[in-house]
């Protein structure tokens, strides 16, 4: 075990009018798992300027009054790659812009899926936040 310290990430759900949410086909380090998007927490943002920045970088959207619904504590990543996350999931239902995919070498590609039917494999992190979602409670595990 190396003496690096663990990871913040922030990942992002996206709920449009219809109730699907965004999930994308990760590449590199992530393949071959679908995903919410988001990333790496910088130094000095708070989870929802994190959120607000990683989601215009990867889908061109401008997320409005995103609230923190889940905190996770990603083991199972850690025992898979040898890096450890602690995983702050934000919630978003209110966004505008047009979607796109602004980082093609890191995603395949975004679609709209029913949060009950997710397409697999997904990211241990991405599933569970959004069964944090669906159980419509604060999760901190």
């Amino acid at each position: 075990m190396s003496a690096e310290t663990p990871k913040v990430g922030v990942g992002v759900i996206i709920v449009n009018d219809q109730g699907d949410v965004l999930i994308g086909k990760r590449k590199n380090s992530h393949a071959p798992y679908y995903s919410i998007p988001g990333g790496h927490m910088d130094i000095g943002e708070t989870f929802t300027q994190c959120a607000a920045r990683e989601i215009e970088e990867e889908t061109g959207l401008l997320i409005k009054n995103p609230k923190v619904i889940a905190v996770t504590n990603n083991l199972q990543t850690y025992h898979e790659s040898g890096k450890h996350y602690i995983s702050v999931t934000v919630l978003a239902t209110e966004f505008s812009g047009q979607l796109e995919l602004r980082e093609p070498d890191k995603c395949e590609g975004w679609q709209w899926v029913d949060p009950a039917h997710l397409p697999l494999p997904q990211f241990d992190a991405s599933e569970q936040a959004i069964r944090c979602y669906l159980e419509k409670r604060f999760c901190l595990e």
